[in-house]
């Protein structure tokens, strides 16, 4: 039987990615820091544990064939030191893990918010990013951490690069419980009308597909897109999540270029000042709330063989209903 270090396996991702794993027949060694978690997971799906950092997996030595790196710092703001120290240097010590234990493939989770940008931006394929994208610190240290995938020799160690687009389902502590926070206290702010076309992806969808791309005999080597392939216009996405939820929605029309020139202020005042606290507007957050995009994912389809399994509609469906019966009990 197969055997899958899933790093980050305490996170929202990782435990999906541990259920899909432990569904298709392999083992599975479950990384990371939080103890309960790990204590939970193997409960739960008899996986073996490692409590452990990124700073310290370079030099553990166990017997597994595969490595889905899914551990990353994931916020709009911070120290870059502390992006440097999570997603490079630590990708750097997961591929060295990956030498050290003679690893077959590492699929490496990289974020598509190396497409961000101030304008509209649809159907993208894999290749049109700007190499020097510093909209934030997060998407500059995930552009190095795939710079440093990009120089494993492929025939020593196989790897896969995914790029999932607004992950979203139960557990997730990012997009919708801030969209929902954001409804009850201020609104949600919509600009254009909220026409513009976002893509967003099931996290179960994300599982299965790094899965298929560790499977893959075609992905060495290559770059995935991964979204549920159904770019929608951004106010349908919050009505279909209000209705479900059984919430009225509480919209603020806002203008996008006073928003992003006054997210821009804002940043300067706290890089200025050295304060690490997340603002309350980002350009990144005002970017991908006021923009179009969407990702081609022609490519994941034709060597993956990957087809969603949970549409948009049922996913939502999904997640609410879980949000209602949490609410009951509380």
């Amino acid at each position: 039987m197969k055997r899958v270090l899933v790093t980050g396996a305490t996170g929202f991702l990782g435990k999906y990615m541990v259920e899909e794993l432990k569904n298709n027949g392999y083992e599975v060694v479950a990384q990371g820091r939080k103890e309960d978690v790990l204590n939970y997971l193997k409960e739960q799906y008899g996986v073996e544990t490692l409590k452990c950092s990124l700073d310290e997996i370079g030099d553990k030595a166990i017997n597994v064939d595969y490595v889905i790196h899914a551990a990353a710092l994931s916020t709009v703001w911070g120290k870059w030191q502390d992006f440097y120290n999570s997603n490079v240097t630590g990708t750097e010590n997961v591929i060295n893990f990956c030498k050290k234990n003679n690893v077959k493939r590492l699929v490496y989770v990289s974020s598509p918010s190396v497409y961000s940008a101030k304008y509209d931006r649809l159907n993208i394929v894999e290749d049109d990013f700007n190499q020097n994208n510093k909209l934030n610190f997060y998407i500059k240290s995930k552009i190095l951490a795939e710079d440093l995938i990009h120089k494993i020799d492929n025939k020593q160690l196989e790897s896969v690069i995914i790029r999932p687009r607004g992950l979203f389902g139960i557990g997730d502590t990012s997009i919708i419980p801030r969209l929902i926070n954001a409804n009850r206290k201020i609104g949600i702010p919509l600009f254009n009308g909220g026409k513009n076309i976002v893509d967003v992806t099931c996290v179960e969808n994300v599982a299965y597909s790094l899965r298929l791309a560790m499977e893959s005999e075609k992905a060495n080597g290559k770059t995935y897109n991964i979204t549920n392939g159904e770019p929608t216009e951004f106010k349908n996405i919050l009505d279909k999540l209000f209705e479900e939820l059984g919430e009225k929605p509480n919209y603020r029309k806002m203008n996008l270029n006073l928003m992003y020139f006054l997210a821009s202020i804002i940043e300067l005042i706290y890089k200025t000042f050295r304060i690490y606290k997340e603002p309350m507007i980002t350009k990144y957050t005002i970017a991908t709330l006021g923009y179009s995009q969407s990702l081609n994912i022609e490519k994941a389809k034709k060597d993956l063989n990957y087809n969603p399994k949970m549409t948009l509609e049922e996913g939502i469906i999904k997640y609410a209903k879980h949000e209602r019966e949490q609410s009951n009990r509380d």
